[in-house]
């Protein structure tokens, strides 16, 4: 039974434990429903793509400025969302999120025009980056850096959640109903959970009448500041960001991982069925795998940067980076129409994508602090996202002149630039808190 206490001096131990169990698992699961809801109106363009294709005569590369259009906006809308966020009640900034998303989605379900399909999907990317940032703060005020890459690749599997659900079930809606229910249909569910959202979350154990996970855990704060006062916009920029070396060596890395992932995001449903002759559910499915491993993925690599590498996120994802740079290498090197081996590549690939994926993530917002862990997530997911946006129209445009095969080659290139980056981070740990002598 939840209780909301306004006193905690008057709390024992054993009350605190049990009160922090309750909002934990809360809290957890709703960010894991909500963030994967975000995905059904943002990924449903990529499902829609093949028939809009055929419907307008668009190429890839016209269409691809839809996606680049997207990430651009998206990648530079989660810095500054972040940045909000860490001054706001994260209660609040999911749900309106989710809602404006949802109507961006509904107006695109109406549009026949490419510049109508530019602007309002450019538009979702606005509300689409204030999802990422809540998880990061409320992940960061509720769980201690020693369990948080664990915690944080159970909740990174929203993403493929939400894939899955809308890979499979937008194609069973794009054959029934056609592209623009695609559109419509998730957007009503949507904001159905926009309100869910609103009643299930709480900013910080504080909101509540508990004390900070610092004062529970019994860890030192060595960063000088309160971390429940404000932090100010030059606070951010120049005490997080511009100085954070080793903050600004992720942003890269995960700007290469991210041209690699939203390649396969963007691009496979179209790729499957152009080069390997799969039918809209056969891509279905084996994108599914994609995701499924994925989610997986990225649990193992936040459980091994915990428990095997001592917090060593960076280190962790080299390794990941290096096993996909080889899967890519083979995808390329032995194509085939095999639907098995088609699948298995694809289970390869997710797996070791989303493992750095998810400790890029982790690792903005411990480089970040907790002061700050949403901007500095959100700086490394602007990265992302920018390389999101080469994977739009630059990967779209690859295709069209030299075809699927060089695309592959691009993608190797970007997995061993993004392994380098990760690297140079070998042996950086959070340095945030320590246990208290």
């Amino acid at each position: 039974m939840k209780i909301e206490i306004k006193n905690n001096a008057t709390l024992t131990p054993e009350v605190i434990d049990r009160q922090y169990k309750y909002w934990r698992w809360r809290i957890m699961y709703s960010l894991i429903i909500g963030y994967a809801t975000f995905y059904l109106i943002r990924q449903n363009f990529q499902v829609a793509t093949p028939k809009m294709l055929a419907e307008f005569g668009y190429t890839r590369a016209e269409l691809g400025w839809v996606f680049t259009a997207f990430a651009l906006i998206y990648g530079v809308g989660k810095f500054f969302a972040g940045i909000i966020c860490d001054k706001t009640n994260a209660r609040w900034f999911m749900p309106i999120g989710l809602i404006g998303s949802a109507l961006c989605s509904i107006f695109i379900g109406m549009a026949n025009s490419m510049w109508v399909f530019i602007l309002f999907y450019a538009l979702n990317g606005v509300f689409q980056s204030a999802g990422w940032p809540p998880v990061s703060r409320l992940m960061t005020q509720w769980y201690a850096p020693t369990e948080l890459g664990t915690k944080w690749g159970i909740v990174n599997a929203s993403h493929q959640m939400g894939s899955i659900i809308i890979l499979f079930g937008g194609s069973r809606i794009l054959e029934m109903f056609g592209w623009r229910y695609v559109f419509f249909i998730p957007a009503a569910f949507a904001i159905l959970l926009a309100i869910f959202l609103f009643e299930r979350l709480r900013d910080n154990p504080q909101s509540l009448g508990l004390p900070s996970i610092e004062e529970k855990e019994n860890l030192l704060n060595d960063t000088g500041h309160d971390d429940n006062e404000e932090i100010t916009l030059r606070e951010v920029f120049f005490e997080h960001i511009l100085p954070n070396k080793s903050l600004w060596y992720v942003c890269m890395a995960n700007f290469f991982v991210y041209v690699i992932r939203m390649g396969f995001f963007n691009w496979a449903p179209t790729f499957l069925q152009e080069a390997k002759n799969s039918t809209i559910m056969g891509a279905a499915y084996i994108n599914m795998t994609f995701e499924l491993m994925g989610a997986v993925g990225g649990f193992l690599a936040g459980w091994a940067s915990d428990r095997i590498f001592g917090g060593r996120r960076n280190c962790t994802s080299f390794y990941f980076m290096v096993v996909l740079i080889l899967a890519l290498f083979m995808f390329w090197y032995m194509p085939s129409e095999s639907t098995l081996v088609n699948t298995l590549f694809f289970f390869v690939i997710g797996f070791f994508v989303y493992g750095p994926q998810t400790l890029a993530g982790v690792s903005g917002a411990e480089f970040g602090s907790r002061r700050a862990a949403a901007a500095g997530t959100g700086l490394t997911g602007t990265f992302g996202y920018l390389g999101s946006a080469v994977s739009g129209c630059g990967v779209g445009k690859i295709a069209d002149k030299w075809g699927w095969n060089a695309t592959f080659i691009f993608f190797v290139f970007c997995a061993v630039a993004g392994a380098f980056f990760f690297m140079l981070n070998w042996n950086r740990t959070s340095q945030c808190y320590k246990v208290k002598a």
